[in-house]
């Protein structure tokens, strides 16, 4: 990691960057992957499922053979742990529901607003090089509480042509039933589009490479709704004197072994910290399996000295990280400044890892500093929130000199008589 102290606001921009990421150059690539298969459907997936993932198949749909299977592969502490994640997540997605509430804006005219599912989610799980069955609770669950009546999942075969049995148990736990062994930007068309075998969807949920990405930012231009903007995950810590700098170190390495264009950022008011940090990093890397892939992120994340506290969350509001930890005496008073952030971990025992498993919250995230306006997955992802109105004869002719007033003044005279012509009728 890059050690930075003390730098000057105007340096600020700059250290905000994120790797880059150009997906527009696979715009052109991944555009003829989206032409194949809205053209020839499944044998264009098939073709696609050997090239690229080099398995022959002969059939996308996950039978029910392969379902009960792999229940017996699952090991019974392993399923625990996904029963106890998905209790957590469902109790705090659950609190989200909005219950109607009707208000009277005037005499006779009433309006509300009332939380409809989205018909048609696509859930789509990376398999990689780890299989993310986490994040299938993070949509399978919201999905479910909001009542999509249609849930499709694609996710990658692995080599031998199965899906990872911790991928079919869990969705077997949500309830889901049409599971496709496809995988990268051949899995958002066929989502997008339809083909033989996987329905067309409204809306398509789930990280993935950049590949992925690119498809998802294509079909969304041609009118297909997407989760939000996704990209490599990234973490930022505030820590000062009170951390315990091999905490610190092991959630830096968590989020830096998710692939090798993550990015951490550690902020400190306190040089000594920042230099226990990097040796408690160096030490850990050391026996961590992906180390490749860690140290890979880590040469382009940064340890930065900072005044005060309220410097680094001024710093931390500029980069609005997916992740942010608050390593420090008192993370409660801290948090008050926070303004853009996707989850936020406060002290000493809260690891960003209990938030991408099971203490109830979404790991689904905006990140490249999305989240200066974005916000992370929760219930009203799968909602569509529409309004309702009702006007009373009463309420029309209260409310209707204002409507009239208006049209006319923006010369839209079909408007007006929209109103006019039931006002006269009224007084007839």
């Amino acid at each position: 990691m890059k050690t930075i102290d003390l730098p000057a606001f105007e340096q600020w921009k700059e250290l905000c960057l994120r790797p880059a990421m150009d997906t527009f150059q696979l715009h052109d690539q991944v555009h003829t992957i989206l032409k194949e298969v809205k053209a020839r459907g499944d044998h264009a997936l098939l073709e696609f499922t050997a090239r690229f993932d080099r398995v022959d198949l002969d059939e996308l749909k996950v039978s029910e053979r392969e379902m009960e299977d792999a229940g017996h592969l699952v090991s019974q502490e392993l399923k625990h742990a996904i029963q106890q994640a998905k209790a957590n997540i469902e109790r705090f997605h659950s609190l989200q529901k909005e219950a109607v509430r009707r208000v009277e804006t005037q005499p006779g005219v009433t309006c509300w607003r009332k939380s409809i599912p989205i018909g048609k989610v696509g859930l789509y799980i990376p398999g990689g090089s780890a299989p993310l069955f986490s994040t299938l609770l993070m949509l399978g669950v919201p999905a479910t509480l909001a009542g999509c009546k249609e849930m499709v999942l694609c996710t990658p075969p692995q080599k031998d042509g199965s899906i990872h049995p911790a991928i079919l148990y869990t969705a077997r736990l949500l309830g889901l039933g049409q599971i496709f062994k496809v995988g990268g930007a051949q899995a958002i068309a066929a989502l997008a589009y339809g083909t033989q075998s996987v329905p067309g969807v409204d809306k398509i949920f789930g990280p993935g490479n950049a590949w992925v990405t690119a498809a998802k930012q294509l079909v969304q231009m041609q009118g297909i709704a997407i989760d939000l903007p996704a990209g490599p995950s990234e973490l930022l810590v505030i820590a000062d004197a009170s951390c315990e700098p091999a905490f610190v170190a092991a959630d830096l390495l968590s989020q830096a072994e998710h692939g090798p264009d993550s990015q951490v950022i550690l902020l400190s008011d306190k040089k000594a910290v920042i230099q226990a940090v990097m040796a408690e990093v160096q030490l850990q890397l050391k026996a961590l399996p992906r180390k490749e892939i860690a140290s890979e992120a880590l040469t382009h994340s940064k340890a930065i000295l900072l005044h005060d506290l309220q410097e680094a969350m001024a710093f931390s509001n500029a980069y609005a990280p997916e992740h942010l930890i608050l390593a420090v005496e008192n993370p409660e008073t801290l948090a008050e400044a926070v303004e853009n952030a996707g989850s936020v971990f406060l002290g000493h025992y809260s690891p960003e890892s209990a938030g991408d498993y099971a203490s109830g919250t979404n790991h689904t995230l905006p990140t490249n500093g999305y989240a200066r306006a974005y916000s992370g997955l929760s219930l009203d992802s799968f909602l569509k929130k529409v309004t309702f109105q009702q006007i009373s004869p009463e309420g029309l002719q209260n409310i209707g000199p204002t409507v009239e007033i208006m049209a006319a003044a923006e010369q839209l005279q079909a408007h007006k008589k929209a109103v006019s012509i039931r006002l006269k009728h009224l007084k007839s």
